[in-house]
């Protein structure tokens, strides 16, 4: 359901005196023109007659479009405002801010091109014709604040149906992170990810895509936990997703709790906004990795998960070790667009996770094992590894 109208009224006053208002109005974004218009002769060039001739050569060979338009290197940030932030479902209108702010971290961090787009229905045949109709527009398509389970359908079927690169950030961006900070740690602690069993609290769209990277990455073990306990083969009510993820994890066929799951753990990534207990995480393996990814509320504080805990990370920018999207989408995009890439391979985001991981390198530490979002190799480093693995899985264009 959509959040609740605010009844009692707010005044502009109130607002002035908030310094996240005052920077929001009028928006954040604006669109500028990358040519000059200076006179008659830049007129008829960059519109009639001389944009004629362009179109022209477009309806003989659509490739063209690509060279001789932005749809190549523009993403269209796609939400239907029913999982906004910790927000929830907010509607379209409310969750505007988050799209705008989505397409300013594409063109500060990567020099992206994107517009905002939240549309007024939740229906997953009417986003997905939606948004097919929208892409001959664009050159890759953002999905954002979509609910789950809606949100894998209507990725899958855009995958299935565009032929240009489909990313749901939620998932894979949140994936892509988690996994080089995971990668970090574990050479912190001297072991290899395949000596690893993790357990993943939440199996909403973040926590089943991180869930799929760890294991592509090579996961000794992993069993994922919803609001019923945890996920196995065999229990009852398990939705499609559910089911499919319930086949390629908890390989131990653990069941009962998160808590019960805890006991020798290896690593606990939380994102599930619930909250584990001291007690559980002392339970933990020596040299324990704690994730606590829930915003802005950790499902253990930081400084009570560093008791027991050798490496802790979370989602929040106050504390080291941010597991920030942001470190992801802007370059697996800009990365996609160089190689003219058709889509975006579990290759290219494992690619990414490994570009990132490797930023760190000597400077590891406890407190150090995933790079911050200003710093500046951070989206060149991804670009090149996912254009090099675009290449390489054979889905690029040039």
């Amino acid at each position: 359901m959509a959040a609740e109208p605010i009844t009692h009224p707010i005044s502009h006053t109130e607002l002035d005196d908030d310094p996240a208002f005052a920077l929001h109005v009028g928006g954040k974004l604006e669109v500028r023109s990358s040519v000059p218009v200076r006179n008659a002769d830049d007129l008829s060039l960059a519109y009639t007659p001389g944009v004629a001739r362009v179109c022209s050569a477009i309806a003989d060979n659509p490739e063209l479009a690509r060279d001789y338009t932005w749809t190549s290197r523009v993403v269209a940030v796609v939400t239907d405002g029913t999982a906004v932030l910790g927000l929830g479902d907010i509607g379209p209108a409310a969750s505007m801010p988050v799209m705008e702010g989505k397409s300013l971290l594409f063109k500060e961090f990567a020099g992206v091109d994107s517009v905002p787009i939240a549309l007024d229905c939740t229906d997953v045949d009417e986003i997905v014709e939606t948004v097919i109709r929208m892409a001959p527009s664009f050159g890759g398509i953002n999905l954002e604040d979509i609910s789950a389970p809606r949100c894998f359908e209507i990725e899958d079927r855009l995958r299935a149906a565009l032929d240009i690169p489909v990313f749901h950030d939620d998932q894979h961006g949140t994936a892509v992170v988690a996994l080089a900070a995971l990668k970090n740690a574990a050479r912190l602690v001297g072991r290899p990810l395949s000596d690893l069993r993790a357990v993943v609290a939440g199996a909403g769209a973040s926590g089943i895509a991180v869930s799929k990277i760890l294991i592509e990455a090579g996961i000794g073990d992993i069993a994922l936990s919803d609001s019923k306990g945890l996920i196995h083969e065999g229990r009852d009510g398990l939705n499609p997703v559910k089911q499919r993820i319930a086949e390629i994890t908890n390989r131990s066929h653990l069941t009962g709790s998160t808590e019960e799951a805890l006991r020798g753990a290896d690593v606990f990534i939380g994102l599930s906004g619930s909250t584990v207990q001291e007690s559980c995480v002392a339970t933990m393996s020596d040299d324990a990795i704690v994730f606590a990814l829930s915003n802005p509320t950790p499902e253990v504080h930081p400084d009570v998960a560093r008791r027991h805990a050798r490496v802790v990370a979370t989602g929040r920018s106050d504390f080291p070790n941010q597991i920030n999207n942001v470190l992801a989408f802007p370059g697996i995009f800009r990365g996609a667009f160089d190689a003219h890439a058709h889509t975006i391979t579990e290759g290219m985001k494992l690619a990414a996770a490994d570009a990132l991981a490797a930023i760190v390198g000597d400077d590891l530490t406890a407190d150090y094992v995933i790079p911050g979002p200003f710093d500046p190799r951070v989206a060149p480093a991804v670009t090149a590894a996912v254009a090099a693995a675009a290449r390489a899985d054979g889905v690029a264009r040039a």
